[in-house]
């Protein structure tokens, strides 16, 4: 609830931005992005043997799971804080992100992660007509318990 409401401090501020001649950034929160810099180390020392186009098997609720859906949720709340922001200040984001490469090990990191075969493992679906149900056709519902 709380991300949404973070851009608009920045926006107050972001007048004083434009004067500069060199190609500008602003950090998203420093809490968030400290976070995100810990767990992209702790990520690539899990994931470091695995080249990009194989998959990493995760076995849920062990150490690695948390890790990598502690790494998932912190960027949901940082496109949650970028969806929030003024396309002026999403500009200023992304150049810090650009800078830091944050952007381009999230995308390392998710090819290495995605399964080779999403299949949903709800309930099967019905009949001999009925389409397989894969992780990009269905609504996942996230309840921490």
């Amino acid at each position: 609830r709380l991300m949404p409401e973070l851009p608009k401090f920045d926006d107050e501020d972001l007048k004083s931005y434009g004067d500069e001649e060199e190609e500008l950034a602003l950090s998203p929160p420093a809490a968030l992005m400290s976070v995100l810099a810990t767990q992209e180390l702790l990520l690539e020392n899990i994931l470091e043997c695995i080249p990009v186009g194989e998959f990493a098997v995760i076995q849920p609720m062990s150490d690695e799971f948390c890790l990598v859906l502690g790494y998932l949720l912190t960027w949901k709340l940082t496109l949650a804080f970028f969806r929030a922001a003024s396309s002026q200040l999403r500009v200023l984001y992304s150049q810090y992100l650009r800078r830091t490469k944050s952007l381009n090990k999230l995308l390392y990191h998710l090819f290495r992660l995605m399964p080779e075969n999403p299949v949903f493992s709800g309930p099967a679906s019905e009949g001999p007509n009925k389409d397989t149900k894969t992780f990009f056709t269905e609504e996942l519902h996230l309840d921490v318990k």
